[in-house]
């Protein structure tokens, strides 16, 4: 596995790339994947003049086996060491991050029900593809796969970070986005923006085969649990436009509404949300029924689960399955450690710590209930 380093240079239509330098004498890389935040990555090198010359900020880090995943270099650090030798040390995040660039403006309204996918493109391309200084360069909307990105809803957002509102959609509907650099002609290249979706491979399904991880199967060298029901929420009343009494209002709960020691409530407040919208140029009002289906989303935002999470380390050379071909991040899986007689039987995969260093190749996984 090599580190690919690229020099990027943008104008207002074309993003251009040229390889700067192929690294494989690197002391250290953490390679983070996330499913619901971006990922990050760290190179730990020795600090001379070559390197201070590749490695530096806003660059592009790719790895020569991982045509999905490319950061940006963010920051670089030098230290000094008459014993132990001087380093660099290089951070930064995945593409994704270039929508932490652009907040939400002017307010983006869905008062029809649209799919999600449609959401999220519309108001990426309302944000970062026009044809103004706001727009990012290169960026491009690329495929859509998965079932969760057909549910529908209605909304209404404004001002909110790009890239996190991204996010917090993602891990509402349980998708997750990613942009990934495609060869267009010559040294141009395009960011491409894609939606996608985990495969369930659990032992609840018998559709993919069963990924498990067990102390049984001597391919899970490490395991914590943790489990939380404090943050659980799970009713929302959630107030809109108007003052006291007058404020419209609606509650929002999933499924049957939740009674007595199993319901917890949580306030929203959407006095923000416009009860108004242009449309031709005039200025309207939102209709009751819909304007209250707004408010209902923005409930929904507001509804927390259980938190069960674990962590563990898993065998890098294990013979049944293999990371990046057999399972991927996103994916869900079946977890289990016998001697504790616990077993999580369909459990999310939401990130990846791949590192290397001089003792060879770890991975470090982190699961969410799901």
């Amino acid at each position: 596995m090599q580190i690919e380093v690229y020099k990027m240079t943008a104008d207002s239509e074309n993003l251009t790339i040229t390889l700067e330098a192929v690294c494989d004498s690197f002391s250290s890389l953490l390679w983070d994947i996330e499913y619901y935040q971006c990922g990050s990555f760290e190179v730990y090198i020795a600090a001379n003049p070559q390197n201070i010359a590749i490695f530096q900020t806003e660059r592009i880090v790719g790895r020569d086996d991982d045509n999905e995943h490319f950061g940006i270099i963010e920051s670089v650090k030098i230290e000094t060491d008459a014993e132990n030798g001087d380093y660099l040390t290089v951070t930064g995040r995945f593409l994704m991050c270039l929508l932490e660039r652009r907040i939400i403006y002017p307010t983006c309204f869905f008062t029809k029900q649209t799919s999600y996918s449609d959401i999220i493109r519309s108001v990426i391309s309302q944000n970062a593809l026009r044809s103004d200084n706001r727009r990012i360069p290169g960026l491009s909307l690329g495929t859509v796969s998965g079932i969760c990105w057909d549910k529908t809803a209605t909304l209404q957002v404004s001002y909110e970070n790009l890239m996190e509102w991204v996010y917090t959609i993602c891990e509402k509907i349980g998708g997750t986005a990613n942009i990934r650099l495609e060869k267009s002609s010559g040294e141009k290249y395009k960011m491409v923006l894609d939606l996608s979706e985990g495969i369930n491979r659990s032992i609840e399904q018998d559709e993919n085969p069963h990924i498990i991880f067990s102390d049984a199967y001597s391919n899970l060298l490490s395991f914590s649990y943790a489990e939380d029901c404090s943050i659980q929420r799970n009713f929302a009343y959630i107030l809109g436009k108007g003052d006291g009494e007058e404020r419209k209002r609606t509650v929002y709960f999933d499924g049957d509404e939740p009674s007595f020691l199993e319901r917890y409530e949580v306030y929203a407040d959407a006095k923000d949300m416009a009860d108004e919208q242009q449309e031709n140029g005039e200025t309207k009002p939102i209709p009751e029924e819909e304007y209250l289906e707004l408010l209902k989303e923005r409930g929904k935002e507001k509804i927390v689960l259980p938190l069960t999470a674990s962590e563990s380390q898993i065998a890098v050379q294990s013979m049944q399955f293999q990371y990046n071909t057999d399972y991927f991040v996103g994916d869900y899986v079946t977890v289990e450690h016998q001697r504790f007689g616990l077993i999580q039987p369909k459990i999310q995969l939401i990130g990846m710590i791949e590192s290397f260093d001089q003792n060879g190749r770890n991975l470090t996984p982190t699961f969410k209930g799901a």
